[in-house]
């Protein structure tokens, strides 16, 4: 896709949400089942089912995706897809990249060992290594739109409330 494919593909959409501002507003499920027999949870990603499961540092075997790791995964997807965006829309040429994230989770919180320690993640590093040719000015700008714009980048930077509820069947 070029910038030209991509503005006009854009465009309609951008027109509707500026007349009709609740049209941009969608709700995202996720669904999951829990494992009847083991510590794991079916995800059902509209692709296919993913079993998520205990990551080895709490127990589990490694045979099953690990929460933390899927959380690292959304955002790289989201990052890709976000700088390719930009790319294309400010006619940046990459030639090839690859997109990473790590993070660093303290598995005493997780567990319970230690009361003072953190659940969940202390820290999120994320990486983008491009072959391309545009300059600095260029790949700063590249990289501040894509924080900009990644859902997933801005939702870990700024938490929206969260709330959870345990719903019964009678």
């Amino acid at each position: 896709m070029n910038m030209t494919e991509l503005r006009n593909l854009q465009a309609p959409l951008k027109e509707k949400y500026k007349s009709a501002p609740g049209e941009a507003l969608v709700t995202l499920e996720a669904q999951g089942e829990l494992d009847t027999l083991g510590i794991a949870c079916k995800v059902d990603t509209g692709r296919a089912i993913v079993e998520a499961g205990l990551h080895p540092a709490t127990g589990g075997d490694g045979t099953q995706a690990c929460s933390g790791d899927m959380l690292l995964e959304a955002l790289v997807a989201c990052a890709g897809v976000t700088l390719k965006a930009v790319a294309t829309a400010l006619g940046i040429e990459i030639r090839r990249g690859v997109v990473r994230a790590e993070g660093d989770i303290d598995f005493r919180g997780t567990l319970g060992v230690d009361k003072e320690a953190p659940v969940g993640f202390r820290d999120i590093r994320l990486f983008f290594d491009l072959d391309t040719d545009a300059g600095p000015e260029q790949r700063a700008t590249l990289k501040k739109l894509t924080e900009r714009y990644c859902v997933i980048y801005q939702t870990l930077k700024r938490p929206p409330p969260l709330e959870a509820e345990l719903l019964v069947q009678a």
